[in-house]
């Protein structure tokens, strides 16, 4: 049985619905069955214990498989004689969260993220975190040779309803935070409008902030519906964006959040509709991380910009260390250098992926946009706002991403020789190419104050590039060099490079 297929980074994911060809349906029951059935082999490892001794947590977000998925899950665990907790709609960190709270020793989240609504899958986590890429490859080839075998007795599940716990753990922060004389409504006289999506982060207007005081009239799209049918429930979605500027506009409102399906992402919108996400994201977690952490590291994934890492730098005296793309790989990175010793208190991709040390370097998008909350109470409270804290952050005057199709039948082969092709046709040329990439080449155009990221996509057979420029035009030239630069590879299908050339003026 081909399950390795289904592995999306450190995730399982797939097509849950096709009501017009199921035969087109490869996240199956029987496939989910076998998969956690080799996740529980996995946690008994793990653990040192028998099945019967794991207690293992089930969750889901909104989409309309996830019934029929987590019967299976719940099924192959209680197969395997583990304990289930069965904790029904719930975010993603706050299945992490019960292997910290209720002695779980495992959770497992159906998911698929911001993918669109025929999609689902399944997330994994010990009590260490999210388990790699590595191990759910292990997971998965262990899924394909071995057919789960029934413990002597079926375990028991029982439901859970977590989410009212894990809310109170929000309030309890900003409490604590705001410090406010109405200490059981710290947040009177704010007004917060959020857009959930129809995913699962509803729960923050009703649990989080309205019994904390603050006035949540203006939020939409609130109640989970597994079909998204107003927007896709995604912080980097122009659509999305756009649906939570226009409903904080309109209610007047101080504070606009948005969060992604299973909420492990978000990001806000200011009073003014100002969009504080990707670089202004960053820069905003930075401010609140490194006030805890003076001279700390931030790390990031590649394609942040240059005025980011000035901004951490120079405004706020803190490192910044682009590292690889994937929110995993800059989260294990800021946990690899904490166990050196290292003061690293934030990892955060562009996408909205944000891990405080402090919050178990956990991805927790109601975590994020709680410090957020916190920080806009002491800013307002001392004459100022959030987007004062970031006026500082020089952006790019043109920033763009292009995907370049590999044609050969060996993508991975291919598209390494064409990084390689690159920087040695980049060296010869004399441009600068940037010695701080963990990834795939980065070169520098000091005159468009700006630079291209070509890398290769794990998964799929594309060689994504990150453009950014400092001045008007300045992409346009930097991608006609890039251009010249992939002349001679063979391999790699050049027309859509070739047309984001054409529409953006003239270059070298």
């Amino acid at each position: 049985m081909d399950l390795q297929h289904l592995k999306s980074g450190t995730d399982v994911r797939g097509t849950a619905v096709n009501e017009a060809a199921p035969e087109q349906i490869d996240l199956t029951d029987e496939a989910v069955r076998r998969i956690v059935a080799a996740f529980a082999r996995f946690l008994t490892r793990r653990c040192g214990k028998a099945a019967s001794a794991l207690t293992v947590s089930v969750g889901h977000d909104s989409r309309v498989s996830a019934g029929r998925i987590c019967a299976a899950v719940v099924a192959a665990l209680t197969g395997a004689g583990a304990r289930v907790l069965d904790c029904g709609l719930c975010s993603t960190p706050a299945m992490f969260m019960t292997t910290q709270t209720e002695g779980c020793d495992g959770a497992v989240q159906v998911t698929a993220s911001h993918h669109p609504w025929d999609r689902n899958g399944l997330k994994f986590f010990t009590r260490q975190g999210g388990i790699s890429g590595g191990e759910l490859l292990e997971i998965l080839r262990a899924a394909e040779t071995a057919a789960p075998v029934p413990a002597p007795q079926r375990g028991a599940a029982e439901p859970l309803d977590y989410m009212p716990k894990y809310a109170a753990h929000l309030r309890a922060l900003i409490c604590a935070g705001v410090q406010s004389e109405d200490c059981d409504h710290p947040l009177s006289g704010l007004h917060i409008v959020v857009d959930a999506g129809n995913g699962v982060g509803g729960f923050y207007a009703s649990q989080v902030l309205a019994p904390l005081g603050a006035d949540t009239s203006g939020s939409c799209y609130l109640d989970p519906d597994g079909r998204f049918p107003n927007h896709i429930p995604n912080p980097e979605n122009a659509a999305a964006m756009d649906s939570v500027r226009r409903a904080t506009l309109e209610a007047g409102a101080d504070l606009g959040v948005i969060f992604d399906t299973d909420v492990d992402r978000g990001a806000v919108v200011t009073a003014d509709g100002e969009e504080v996400n990707r670089n202004r994201l960053v820069a905003l977690a930075a401010c609140i991380a490194l006030r805890g952490a003076p001279g700390g590291t931030v790390v990031t994934d590649s394609v942040t910009s240059g005025g980011l890492t000035e901004f951490i730098e120079k405004r706020l005296g803190g490192k910044h260390l682009r590292f690889k793309r994937g929110y995993k790989n800059v989260i294990d990175e800021a946990a690899r250098r904490t166990a050196l010793g290292e003061n690293v208190p934030l990892a955060i991709e562009t996408s909205g992926h944000a891990a405080f040390r402090e919050n178990y370097f956990l991805d927790d998008g109601a975590y994020l946009v709680t410090r957020i909350i916190v920080e806009l109470c002491r800013q307002k409270r001392a004459g100022g706002d959030l987007a004062g804290l970031i006026a500082a952050l020089r952006e790019p005057a043109e920033e763009a991403e292009v995907r370049l199709p590999i044609a050969a039948a060996d993508f991975k082969a291919c598209g390494e020789a064409a990084l390689a092709h690159v920087e040695a046709a980049a060296n010869a040329a004399g441009l600068s190419v940037a010695d701080d990439s963990y990834e795939g080449v980065k070169v520098l155009f000091p005159k468009e104050d700006g630079f291209f990221i070509l890398r290769l996509s794990v998964h799929d057979p594309l060689l994504p590039v990150n453009f950014e420029a400092g001045v008007p035009g300045g992409v346009g030239r930097i991608a006609r060099r890039l251009l010249s630069l992939l002349q001679d590879v063979d391999g790699v299908d050049l027309l859509v490079l070739q047309q984001f050339c054409a529409e953006n003026g003239k270059g070298y």
